[in-house]
């Protein structure tokens, strides 16, 4: 049986897969090729400190994972990086509990750049920090 954060990671990037056209993996190296759906990694993130609660002992996580987004170099890459991360945000605010997995999951503001690859065209990019609220009896659990 997973621990509840790989219950809760593998729930995000089945929302993530099932929601979108784009190319979705989990902490993949980036590709220097893109499709023009675009391609989303998610990346397992930091729990931070969690907050303890005594009676019932739970331990309470703000657990902060990340969304990378890319498109590829094309001439409508703005509007492609747009309708990506909207569509992503859709996809977060539609199922804020993750099926029960969390308490409540939001996202954080896109910081995008664009990254240039020698011979190719230049990608636009952004990462998305979500932050995943939850509890569990044990941190290793």
């Amino acid at each position: 049986m997973p621990s509840k954060l790989e219950s809760i990671l593998t729930g995000l990037l089945d929302v993530l897969t099932n929601g979108t056209t784009a190319t979705v993996v989990r902490g993949e190296v980036l590709p220097t090729e893109v499709s023009r759906e675009g391609l989303v990694i998610l990346r397992d993130g930091d729990p931070g400190e969690p907050e303890i609660t005594i009676s019932p002992l739970r331990y309470h996580y703000e657990h902060r994972a990340g969304i990378e987004l890319f498109v590829p170099g094309t001439a409508d890459r703005d509007m492609l990086f747009d309708d990506l991360r909207m569509l992503i945000g859709t996809l977060i605010t539609s199922n804020r509990t993750l099926g029960g997995l969390v308490d409540w999951i939001e996202a954080e503001a896109a910081e995008s750049t664009d990254l240039p690859f020698e011979g190719a065209d230049t990608m636009k990019a952004a990462t998305i920090p979500v932050v995943l609220h939850f509890w569990t009896a044990d941190p290793l659990s």
